[in-house]
Protein backbone atom coordinates (compact mmCIF):
# COMPACT_ATOMS: atom_id res chain seq x y z
CA UNK A 1 0.00 0.00 0.00
CA UNK A 2 1.36 3.53 -1.09
CA UNK A 3 1.97 6.27 0.94
CA UNK A 4 -1.12 7.76 -0.34
CA UNK A 5 -3.10 5.00 0.35
CA UNK A 6 -1.98 4.43 3.64
CA UNK A 7 -3.00 8.14 3.92
CA UNK A 8 -6.41 7.70 2.83
CA UNK A 9 -7.17 5.16 5.17
CA UNK A 10 -5.88 6.74 8.35
CA UNK A 11 -8.20 9.41 7.29
CA UNK A 12 -11.62 7.02 6.55
CA UNK A 13 -10.38 5.32 10.26
CA UNK A 14 -10.57 8.92 11.91
CA UNK A 15 -13.29 9.95 10.68
CA UNK A 16 -15.62 6.35 11.62
CA UNK A 17 -14.12 6.79 14.89
CA UNK A 18 -15.63 10.50 15.31
CA UNK A 19 -18.69 9.38 14.18
CA UNK A 20 -18.26 6.13 16.98
CA UNK A 21 -17.32 9.02 19.42
CA UNK A 22 -20.24 11.15 18.14
CA UNK A 23 -22.56 8.58 19.01
CA UNK A 24 -21.55 7.58 22.21
CA UNK A 25 -22.34 11.39 22.70
CA UNK A 26 -25.27 11.57 21.35
CA UNK A 27 -26.95 9.08 23.33
CA UNK A 28 -25.33 10.69 26.48
CA UNK A 29 -27.36 14.00 25.30
CA UNK A 30 -30.78 12.27 25.40
CA UNK A 31 -29.84 10.03 28.07
CA UNK A 32 -29.07 13.29 30.35
CA UNK A 33 -32.51 14.54 29.59
CA UNK A 34 -34.63 11.66 29.98
CA UNK A 35 -32.79 10.89 33.60
CA UNK A 36 -33.82 14.35 34.37
CA UNK A 37 -37.07 15.16 33.46
CA UNK A 38 -37.89 11.41 34.69
CA UNK A 39 -35.79 12.14 37.68
CA UNK A 40 -34.31 9.09 37.15
CA UNK A 41 -31.28 8.89 38.98
CA UNK A 42 -29.83 5.56 38.22
CA UNK A 43 -30.16 6.68 34.62
CA UNK A 44 -28.32 9.74 35.13
CA UNK A 45 -25.29 8.00 37.27
CA UNK A 46 -25.47 5.79 33.91
CA UNK A 47 -24.92 8.69 32.28
CA UNK A 48 -21.22 10.26 34.78
CA UNK A 49 -20.11 6.89 34.13
CA UNK A 50 -20.50 5.98 30.55
CA UNK A 51 -18.58 9.65 30.65
CA UNK A 52 -15.08 7.86 31.33
CA UNK A 53 -15.49 6.07 27.68
CA UNK A 54 -16.00 9.15 26.07
CA UNK A 55 -13.22 10.94 27.20
CA UNK A 56 -10.75 7.28 26.54
CA UNK A 57 -11.80 7.49 23.18
CA UNK A 58 -11.41 11.30 22.69
CA UNK A 59 -7.84 10.86 24.06
CA UNK A 60 -7.14 7.79 21.77
CA UNK A 61 -8.68 9.95 18.14
CA UNK A 62 -6.92 13.58 19.56
CA UNK A 63 -3.65 11.41 19.71
CA UNK A 64 -4.26 9.81 15.93
CA UNK A 65 -5.07 13.07 14.84
CA UNK A 66 -1.71 14.92 16.50
CA UNK A 67 0.54 11.86 14.91
CA UNK A 68 -1.60 12.18 11.53
CA UNK A 69 -0.73 16.20 11.32
CA UNK A 70 2.64 15.36 12.70
CA UNK A 71 4.08 12.43 10.32
CA UNK A 72 2.21 13.54 7.31
CA UNK A 73 2.56 17.04 6.78
CA UNK A 74 -0.46 17.30 4.61
CA UNK A 75 -1.74 20.28 2.42
CA UNK A 76 -4.21 22.01 1.32
CA UNK A 77 -7.89 19.54 1.80
CA UNK A 78 -6.27 17.17 3.32
CA UNK A 79 -4.94 19.48 6.32
CA UNK A 80 -8.86 20.88 7.07
CA UNK A 81 -10.00 17.17 6.96
CA UNK A 82 -7.26 16.86 9.95
CA UNK A 83 -8.00 20.09 11.43
CA UNK A 84 -12.00 19.88 10.77
CA UNK A 85 -11.56 16.31 12.69
CA UNK A 86 -9.69 17.93 16.03
CA UNK A 87 -12.39 20.71 15.93
CA UNK A 88 -15.35 18.08 15.71
CA UNK A 89 -14.20 16.05 18.52
CA UNK A 90 -13.42 19.08 20.94
CA UNK A 91 -17.12 20.22 20.43
CA UNK A 92 -18.16 16.67 21.01
CA UNK A 93 -16.02 16.20 24.64
CA UNK A 94 -17.50 19.56 25.55
CA UNK A 95 -21.03 18.22 24.98
CA UNK A 96 -20.33 15.03 26.66
CA UNK A 97 -19.12 17.23 29.56
CA UNK A 98 -22.50 18.93 29.23
CA UNK A 99 -24.72 16.14 29.76
CA UNK A 100 -22.82 14.96 33.01
CA UNK A 101 -23.43 17.98 34.39
CA UNK A 102 -27.28 17.81 33.21
CA UNK A 103 -27.19 14.21 35.18
CA UNK A 104 -25.74 15.85 38.35
CA UNK A 105 -28.31 18.19 37.99
CA UNK A 106 -30.47 15.29 38.39
CA UNK A 107 -29.17 13.39 41.54
CA UNK A 108 -29.05 17.24 43.50
CA UNK A 109 -32.81 17.63 42.81
CA UNK A 110 -33.80 13.24 43.24
CA UNK A 111 -35.15 14.28 46.49
CA UNK A 112 -37.89 16.59 45.97
CA UNK A 113 -40.35 16.03 43.45
CA UNK A 114 -40.11 18.60 40.13
CA UNK A 115 -43.16 21.25 40.06
CA UNK A 116 -41.50 24.47 38.50
CA UNK A 117 -44.01 25.21 35.91
CA UNK A 118 -40.78 25.88 32.78
CA UNK A 119 -39.98 22.35 33.16
CA UNK A 120 -41.19 21.85 29.27
CA UNK A 121 -39.05 23.58 27.86
CA UNK A 122 -36.21 21.10 28.48
CA UNK A 123 -37.76 18.53 26.66
CA UNK A 124 -38.56 21.19 23.66
CA UNK A 125 -34.70 22.20 23.50
CA UNK A 126 -33.68 18.43 24.10
CA UNK A 127 -35.91 17.81 20.99
CA UNK A 128 -34.19 20.20 18.40
CA UNK A 129 -30.52 19.89 19.93
CA UNK A 130 -31.16 15.74 19.24
CA UNK A 131 -31.62 16.60 15.37
CA UNK A 132 -28.68 19.03 15.26
CA UNK A 133 -25.98 16.45 16.41
CA UNK A 134 -28.14 14.11 14.44
CA UNK A 135 -27.95 16.41 11.21
CA UNK A 136 -24.49 17.33 12.68
CA UNK A 137 -23.05 13.96 12.08
CA UNK A 138 -25.01 13.58 8.68
CA UNK A 139 -23.69 16.09 7.22
CA UNK A 140 -19.75 15.11 8.05
CA UNK A 141 -19.88 11.97 6.71
CA UNK A 142 -21.38 13.24 3.27
CA UNK A 143 -19.83 16.74 3.55
CA UNK A 144 -22.62 17.91 3.33
CA UNK A 145 -22.96 21.70 3.64
CA UNK A 146 -26.38 22.53 2.99
CA UNK A 147 -27.71 20.72 5.77
CA UNK A 148 -24.96 21.53 8.02
CA UNK A 149 -26.14 24.98 7.54
CA UNK A 150 -29.33 24.25 8.27
CA UNK A 151 -28.34 22.65 11.00
CA UNK A 152 -26.90 25.54 12.58
CA UNK A 153 -29.65 27.46 11.46
CA UNK A 154 -31.69 25.69 14.48
CA UNK A 155 -29.67 27.11 16.76
CA UNK A 156 -31.83 30.50 16.81
CA UNK A 157 -34.91 28.18 17.75
CA UNK A 158 -32.64 26.99 20.86
CA UNK A 159 -31.36 30.33 21.74
CA UNK A 160 -35.32 31.54 21.96
CA UNK A 161 -37.04 28.61 24.15
CA UNK A 162 -33.69 28.92 26.12
CA UNK A 163 -34.45 33.17 26.37
CA UNK A 164 -38.26 32.40 27.20
CA UNK A 165 -37.61 29.67 30.03
CA UNK A 166 -34.73 31.64 31.71
CA UNK A 167 -37.41 34.61 31.83
CA UNK A 168 -40.27 32.66 33.12
CA UNK A 169 -37.75 30.65 35.60
CA UNK A 170 -36.65 34.07 36.80
CA UNK A 171 -40.45 35.36 37.44
CA UNK A 172 -41.41 31.93 39.24
CA UNK A 173 -38.56 32.22 41.49
CA UNK A 174 -39.59 35.63 42.41
CA UNK A 175 -43.29 35.03 43.39
CA UNK A 176 -42.87 31.44 45.09
CA UNK A 177 -39.59 31.68 47.02
CA UNK A 178 -39.71 27.89 47.75
CA UNK A 179 -39.13 27.39 43.87
CA UNK A 180 -35.60 28.88 44.00
CA UNK A 181 -33.56 25.74 44.48
CA UNK A 182 -35.56 23.85 41.90
CA UNK A 183 -35.43 27.32 39.45
CA UNK A 184 -31.60 27.15 39.79
CA UNK A 185 -30.95 24.06 38.87
CA UNK A 186 -33.44 24.51 35.59
CA UNK A 187 -31.82 27.19 34.83
CA UNK A 188 -28.24 25.40 34.69
CA UNK A 189 -29.43 22.94 33.14
CA UNK A 190 -31.79 25.14 30.17
CA UNK A 191 -28.05 26.85 30.11
CA UNK A 192 -26.22 23.45 29.25
CA UNK A 193 -29.01 22.90 26.44
CA UNK A 194 -27.69 26.35 25.08
CA UNK A 195 -24.26 25.12 25.50
CA UNK A 196 -24.81 22.21 23.65
CA UNK A 197 -26.44 23.48 20.46
CA UNK A 198 -23.51 26.12 20.43
CA UNK A 199 -21.20 23.45 20.34
CA UNK A 200 -23.75 21.51 17.39
CA UNK A 201 -23.76 24.57 15.50
CA UNK A 202 -19.48 24.13 15.78
CA UNK A 203 -19.42 21.05 14.09
CA UNK A 204 -21.55 22.32 11.15
CA UNK A 205 -18.92 25.36 10.62
CA UNK A 206 -16.18 23.10 10.59
CA UNK A 207 -17.75 21.05 8.22
CA UNK A 208 -17.94 23.76 6.26
CA UNK A 209 -14.55 24.76 6.43
CA UNK A 210 -13.72 21.14 5.84
CA UNK A 211 -15.41 21.27 2.67
CA UNK A 212 -15.13 24.99 1.29
CA UNK A 213 -12.16 26.47 3.16
CA UNK A 214 -14.51 29.13 4.43
CA UNK A 215 -14.95 30.13 8.18
CA UNK A 216 -18.07 30.97 8.97
CA UNK A 217 -18.93 32.11 12.26
CA UNK A 218 -22.77 30.62 12.59
CA UNK A 219 -23.55 30.96 16.27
Amino acid sequence: MGPRSSFDKALKELQQDILRLGSLVEQAVYDSVQSFTRQDVAGAAQVIMSDELVDTLFLEIEDRCVKLLATQQPMARDLRVAVAGIKILLNLERMADYAVDIARATMCLSSQPLNVQPLAYIPEMARIIQKMIKDGLDAYVHYDVEKARAMCALDDDVDFIFARAFRELINCMKKDPESVTQGAYLLYVVRYLERIADHATNIGEALIYLVTGERKELN
